[in-house]
């Protein structure tokens, strides 16, 4: 069945008010090329929700969340905003894929489907939260919630929203959160200037902590987090080999052979000459593949003993991890 055109303004989500005040029918409201979430919202059907395609199960769940954040904008208070864990995800802060989704139950089946967590939107004290199917509503003093805007969203500021993960994440995953905010972006070698600044600093961070539930948490998270981690996986790594009793490795190492700059490593043992990098889903390509081809020749030509992990290796084999790390150091003198 062919549907008459809605109007371009209207964009891929909209409002039933805002369409029916460009004079859309309610009968075309109502057309199978329309999909609604949250009552009083449309969105047209090539912004359904992701594939799975090749994408890292991360940025689905995030493309998923963007989609019904910027669907239930359009029908949200103007006092509203985007909280907690849905504000993390807006902004692009690394989270752990279960955060994604509700609790299993210890007692359900194997094949039961898993069901998204609703998304979380604040309102300043005294207001009263919003109760919606699909929303979790949270009441939070204003000076706890200070406001930003992310993807043209309303959202926590992001200091604000990593502060008030502290009862809900790990250590671990906060140092990796903290790794994201706190990174000073910069491009290997060092031979142009950053693209961005970071997105807080560290100060901004420790602000945030205040007297928060998790704040000894919080705490013991920021003295952990570094400035030179371009990915959550690098993080992740330097902190299983931390945590397995390694000495903490350099990040970002630039390595010169005769004076000439040849690559970048994620981690390092300059002492040693070991490099330890994480190969993501970006170096499958072939145009990749042969520029790390090069890349390791050059550096076994320095003298480099190269260590790569891929994200099987994070998942549930930590200590192997360690232990490989480990042989090659009493190999080479560590």
């Amino acid at each position: 069945m062919r549907h008459t055109n809605l109007p371009e303004e209207l964009g891929p989500v909209f409002s039933v008010a805002r369409a029916r005040a460009h004079g859309v029918g309610r009968g075309r409201l109502s057309g199978a090329d329309l999909g609604s979430t949250f009552r009083g919202a449309r969105r047209r059907a090539e912004d359904a929700e992701p594939g799975p395609g090749d994408e890292p199960e991360a940025a689905r769940e995030r493309a998923r969340v963007l989609r019904l954040a910027r669907e239930y904008a359009q029908v949200m208070t103007s006092h509203a905003f985007f909280a907690g864990i849905t504000s993390a995800v807006v902004q692009g802060i690394p989270l752990p894929p279960e955060h994604y989704w509700e609790p299993v139950a210890p007692d359900a089946p194997l094949t039961a489907p898993r069901k998204p967590r609703p998304l979380v939107v604040g309102v300043h004290a005294p207001r009263t939260p919003v109760r919606r199917p699909g929303i979790r509503g949270i009441r939070i003093g204003a000076e706890l919630a200070p406001l930003a805007t992310a993807e043209g969203l309303p959202v926590v500021a992001g200091p604000a929203t990593w502060a008030s993960l502290g009862s809900e994440l790990s250590e671990r995953d906060l140092v990796i959160a903290a790794d994201h905010l706190i990174r000073i972006p910069r491009h290997p070698g060092g031979f142009k200037a950053p693209d961005r600044s970071a997105y807080a600093t560290r100060d901004q961070l420790a602000a945030a902590i205040g007297v928060r539930r998790g704040a000894a948490k919080l705490r013991a998270a920021l003295a952990r987090a570094r400035t030179g981690s371009s990915s959550p996986k690098e993080s992740a790594l330097r902190l299983i080999l931390v945590d397995g009793g390694l000495p903490e490795p350099a990040q970002d190492h630039d390595v010169y052979d005769a004076g000439q700059w040849i690559a970048t490593l994620d981690l390092a043992c300059p002492e040693l000459r070991i490099g330890i990098e994480y190969d993501g889903s970006g170096h499958r390509t072939q145009v990749q593949f042969e520029k790390d081809v090069r890349r390791l020749e050059r550096l076994a030509e320095a003298g480099w003993t190269i260590l790569r992990f891929t994200a099987r290796d994070l998942r549930g084999a930590e200590l192997a991890i360690v232990q490989r790390v480990a042989r090659a150091r009493t190999r080479l003198g560590g």
